[in-house]
């Protein structure tokens, strides 16, 4: 029981902490200090459904269907792409600054909606998710229910970790260099994962 929880939370830890477009969204974020709990939430409630779903044996499904993966590949790969340009206009601009007394905080929904966006239509969420963990999860077949709550946990801790200690930063993003090179870096990550998603 203990065992299959650990190798979850250690199998959806090591997929997790490679840097990707939700990882650089909760960031940032966090940085700014804005809408942080519910970003942090919104990522880990997504992956614990995922992670249930794939448990639950319906990566068997995905692989019966692998046009369900080729749609969400290319629509991911054409949201990552215009997200990844704002950044690199964004930095071309260099108008971001980090201000704790700022109004313009974005609307919650907005937020949110990338925040989805950035998960939902990301198809290496539901391989590394659905598919990978949910076929590692076979391993476990009287302990499954554990394996999930393990690699659920994972999720929940290193999103939130992720997005509360970005505020650790925030004396370095004071400058507006510090954003320039913060967009570029992001602009990249997308670009590289929808170039990925189109090979």
């Amino acid at each position: 029981m203990l065992n299959s929880a650990l190798h979850g939370f250690a199998m959806a830890l090591s997929l997790i902490v490679v840097i990707g477009a939700q990882n650089a969204f909760v960031l940032k974020q966090g940085i700014k200090q804005q809408h942080i709990f519910a970003v942090c939430l919104c990522c880990a409630l997504s992956d614990a459904i995922l992670i249930s779903v794939g448990v639950l044996g319906f990566s068997e499904l995905v692989l019966l269907h692998p046009d369900w993966l080729n749609i969400a590949k290319y629509l991911g790969a054409t949201f990552l792409l215009i997200y990844g340009a704002q950044h690199f206009h964004q930095a071309w601009k260099g108008e971001q600054h980090l201000d704790v007394t700022q109004d313009d905080v974005p609307c919650l929904w907005k937020v949110l909606l990338i925040c989805l966006g950035l998960t939902w239509l990301n198809p290496h969420v539901y391989l590394d998710t659905v598919v990978l963990l949910g076929s590692v999860s076979t391993q476990y077949p009287d302990t499954q229910l554990y394996f999930a709550l393990g690699a659920i946990s994972a999720s929940f801790l290193f999103f939130f970790s992720l997005g509360y200690a970005a505020r650790y930063l925030q004396l370095i993003f004071q400058r507006p260099q510090a954003w320039k090179i913060l967009d570029l870096i992001i602009g990249c990550v997308m670009w590289s994962i929808a170039i990925s998603l189109l090979k």
